[in-house]
């Protein structure tokens, strides 16, 4: 039997592992490193949504949350949205990320989960992730293009992880970039050296609506919907 998307996106990430050497205050972030209960509820999403032989478009976004794919193994999905819009169950301490809030509110206005998931995967430029350790000794969310030396020693590995993507089933006339900053340029960079897509959309990051731009928060989903289907009727 021909294996799934689902089947794919799930051995990619019970197989997801970084060896490559890190900046002394920065850690990786693997939600599926020793941790039985993201890949339990990862499994249970991509299989509910996923089980399909379909073709979908790539979202990529930057690296997962603290409080949503670092816990759920879903990147944008806290374990509110998890419950909530994608009907999966979780025992543990509730998490919220603004993030998360933005992308199943768009979700929903595009139609639901049920219709969105047939046509978009989203998964991160780095999927891993990372964290940086703060004079106080906390961990706060860190991003891949801040250490120059780190997404230096990331291309290989960013490389290798988009192609194996693309391999799922991914569509490669359209792209979508959440971030239409550093994050974009650096995809569009790496697009123009070995031609992934024909063409990627930047959308403002779903981070960045939320804490800069939320009393417009409806005129973004609007245009994240707009590039959507307009890209479907391609």
């Amino acid at each position: 039997m021909k294996k799934t998307f689902a089947d794919s996106v799930i051995r990619f990430n019970k197989e997801l592992s970084l060896n490559i050497p890190l900046p002394k205050t920065i850690v990786a972030m693997n939600p599926f490193q020793n941790n039985e209960g993201a890949i339990q509820l990862m499994k249970s999403f991509y299989k509910k949504f996923y089980d399909d032989q379909k073709k979908r478009f790539f979202i990529i976004g930057i690296n997962p949350g603290h409080f949503g794919a670092a816990v759920t193994g879903v990147p944008f999905t806290d374990t509110k949205r998890l419950t909530s819009a994608c009907g999966i169950p979780y025992k543990g301490k509730e998490t919220h990320e603004p993030s998360s809030v933005f992308i199943y509110d768009m979700i929903q206005a595009f139609g639901g989960t049920q219709v969105f998931y047939q046509y978009f995967y989203i998964n991160s430029i780095v999927p891993p992730g990372f964290a940086k350790q703060t004079n106080a000794n906390k961990f706060v969310n860190f991003n891949y293009y801040d250490d120059k030396d780190l997404q230096t020693a990331l291309k290989p590995f960013i490389l290798q992880s988009l192609q194996q993507q693309i391999h799922f089933g991914i569509y490669t006339h359209t792209a979508f970039c959440l971030g239409s900053g550093k994050n974009y340029k650096y995809i569009q960079q790496l697009n123009e050296e070995f031609n992934f897509f024909q063409k990627i959309i930047p959308l403002e990051h779903p981070r960045f609506i939320m804490q800069y731009r939320q009393k417009q928060k409806q005129l973004y989903v609007e245009k994240y919907i707009q590039a959507f289907h307009d890209t479907l009727s391609f």
